[in-house]
């Protein structure tokens, strides 16, 4: 590993310390799926087509807690609009995207590959897209290859709450944004998306509170960054 180390950039070796750790969270997700009702095919096919954690955590959790597909998609396209701001900061250190370079980078577009490219030298942009593309690449082989992992565990285990894997997709989701609760505007707004959603539970429909509370933080999140803000905005762990 050191001979393996020493021949990695420090970009290479981020990326790679990331993939790893952020792969593991797909074992819970493969089990947590199959026991929300998914099965293989369906769980596996989750995980290499919405391709974000947080998205897939909370359709499964949505399905799971017996809500209707329809409220459980809406709730993960609302928690996956990030991405998309992701790819506009991330477009002027990738271009030009042409042909399977523009799909691929648009599939791999995540919270980790951002944090990554982002946390390179500023001045430096291939170590920026080495950031990038390592991480996102090696996230998504890891992550689809444990979730199929997971799935498996999960047919195997039965009720998942005799083995506490009820918890762990809120737990796994916590795990997932905790990092990114770095300053005193994300927590205020995690804080009133929160209370929000809480204060929904008992009386919305399985998953809408979910979907107001993701609102919520999409239009707190939605005024232009201020001048130096950008490349801070998502910090390491999914």
């Amino acid at each position: 590993m050191a001979v393996l180390g020493a021949r990695l950039t420090p970009a290479r070796q981020q990326a790679l310390s990331v993939s790893i750790a952020t792969g593991a969270y797909a074992l819970s997700f493969g089990a947590l799926s199959v026991a929300a009702g998914l099965d293989l095919w369906q769980t596996s096919a989750l995980s290499l087509l919405v391709f974000s954690g947080g998205s897939q955590f909370a359709f499964v959790g949505v399905i799971g807690a017996g809500g209707i597909p329809a409220v459980a998609a809406a709730t993960s396209t609302f928690l996956g609009i990030r991405n998309g701001f992701y790819g506009v900061a991330l477009a002027p250190v990738l271009r030009p995207w042409h042909g399977w370079r523009s799909w691929w980078g648009t599939q791999v577009t995540i919270d980790e590959s951002t944090a990554v490219a982002i946390a390179q030298p500023e001045h430096d942009a291939e170590a920026r897209r080495a950031g990038f593309w390592w991480t996102g690449v090696g996230v998504y082989v890891l992550w689809n290859a444990i979730t199929i992992l997971g799935a498996l565990v999960g047919q195997r285990v039965g009720d998942p709450s005799a083995w506490g894997l009820d918890a762990a997709a809120a737990a796994a989701f916590l795990g997932l944004v905790w990092p990114r609760l770095a300053d005193r505007r994300a927590l205020a707004v995690a804080a009133v998306a929160s209370v929000i959603a809480l204060a929904l539970t008992p009386f919305a429909p399985v998953g809408v509170p979910i979907m107001v509370a993701a609102v919520v933080a999409v239009a707190a999140g939605w005024p232009t960054p201020r001048a130096g803000t950008t490349a801070a905005a998502p910090k390491e762990n999914s």
